[in-house]
């Protein structure tokens, strides 16, 4: 049989001492992104699908905001979409989570990619037909993030199934990777596809790339439960179970808190736009801002290059704790520079950090959560990731206001560095966590 190939349940089989240490990488190659998941067949089919779909849903990411402020000339009508896109993927989620608990996985991931697909066939033909209707895209909007609340816990999940316990921190590098790779060229391709074809074929295109997605997991294995988990019903009382696990583990609900104050308190993204146009305006107001934008995400690109040492940790926990420690002082620098090359820079290191802490988040919540409670434990990861971002945007929008939005970022990503600091001195469950 080759080894390389999952088992029948989608259980991989564990590798030699040599291949799980990655003691056979020599020279630069250490530090190189570590390719060993995408010998795995079931994991590369998964992964090369995320390749496509990365870029394809940010260009329906940037049109549907573009499409919202042509019909309205409102910024505020764009934030009220997100919010009507942000409710039902945050409902979902934790739904989502219980049912991917409690069904086969791969099969719940063909219902919501296909949901995923058919929905953006009908952004473009809204879009074709010239609606022009804020409330077709606002409940096509929640439909689609309804579908991905459901998907994301599933396909998270799945990935301990596929893969290695020892190759985890390089499977979550790669979907991260290609993940904030999509973050950086989806806008920029969707800038320069909207002049020459039309906004309406961004949605269309989109679509197609799920189609790939869609091809992807037909082939993957059978994802059952592993236990008897799916005579339950995912229901409310499910949900809550979840939410005692993480209670009862205090190393899972440190990596959600951890994230929770590296996000909430220290991403300044809603500050971007004033910082251009003040502190950065002689370097011209769009350079700024696009270099603002695109910063954080190249330089988490740029860490998963080079994430080949990941593979090495042991002590995922004390990762952790580094890499946001890291992340707050690297927005505190940010926020004390006057110079946009600098604070590019620094925005830069902190994506660094932000890819660090990703990969070994997720490899904890991974790795330390029985199978049984992952796809919940994904659903509230799915929540916590995109909504902390969210309430940031609010939290530094104020700040901001009251006392400028240097101060208001310097003193977030200090307050970062200050909680994250103490909390790992009160309680020691994440720096003695180790795998």
């Amino acid at each position: 049989m080759d080894t390389s190939e999952s088992t029948d349940n989608g259980t991989p089989p564990r590798t030699g001492p040599q291949q799980a240490t990655g003691t056979a990488r020599r020279g630069w190659r250490r530090w190189a992104m570590d390719t060993r998941p995408l010998r795995r067949p079931a994991y590369r089919r998964l992964w090369s699908s995320t390749v496509v779909t990365a870029v394809g849903s940010q260009l329906t990411a940037v049109a549907v905001p573009k499409q919202i402020y042509d019909i309205t000339g409102s910024s505020a009508w764009v934030g009220y979409a997100s919010l009507a896109g942000l409710l039902p993927m945050v409902a979902f989620a934790l739904w989502g989570g219980a049912v991917a608990d409690t069904v086969d996985r791969r099969r719940l991931l063909l219902v919501t990619n296909t949901g995923i697909a058919v929905t953006s066939l009908l952004f473009w033909a809204q879009a074709v037909a010239r609606l022009d209707s804020v409330v077709v895209l606002m409940a096509l909007l929640a439909v689609q993030q309804a579908f991905f609340g459901l998907n994301s816990p599933a396909r998270n999940a799945s990935i301990a199934r596929l893969v290695p316990e020892e190759e985890l921190p390089a499977a979550n590098a790669l979907g991260s990777t290609v993940m904030q790779t999509g973050l950086v060229a989806g806008p920029l391709l969707a800038g320069a596809l909207i002049p020459v074809i039309g906004l309406p074929e961004l949605y269309l295109i989109d679509a197609l790339a799920l189609c790939v997605t869609v091809w992807a997991v037909v082939r993957l294995p059978s994802l059952p439960p592993l236990t008897g988990s799916a005579a339950r019903r995912a229901g409310v009382r499910e949900i809550a179970a979840g939410f005692r696990y993480i209670s009862g583990h205090r190393v899972l609900l440190l990596s959600f808190l951890a994230d929770i104050i590296a996000m909430v308190f220290g991403m300044p993204r809603a500050l971007f736009p004033q910082l251009a146009a003040q502190t950065y305006a002689s370097y011209g107001e769009g350079l700024a801002l696009g270099l603002l934008f695109a910063a954080i995400p190249i330089g988490a690109v740029t860490g998963g290059l080079f994430s080949g040492s990941f593979s090495r940790a042991r002590r995922h926990g004390w990762m952790v704790i580094g890499a946001v420690t890291a992340w707050g002082a690297a927005v505190a620098g940010f926020g004390l520079s006057r110079n946009l090359w600098i604070a590019v820079a620094f925005l830069a290191a902190a994506g660094v950090a932000d890819m660090v802490s990703m990969v070994f988040r997720g490899a904890i919540l991974l790795s330390a959560a029985t199978d049984e409670m992952r796809g919940r434990m994904q659903g509230v990861f799915t929540v916590v990731v995109a909504g902390g971002p969210r309430l940031a945007d609010v939290l530094h929008g104020t700040a901001g206001s009251a006392f400028g939005p240097r101060a208001a970022v310097a003193g977030g990503g200090l307050l970062v560095v200050a909680l994250m600091l103490g909390l790992t001195a009160a309680v020691p469950a994440l720096r003695r966590y180790r795998v």
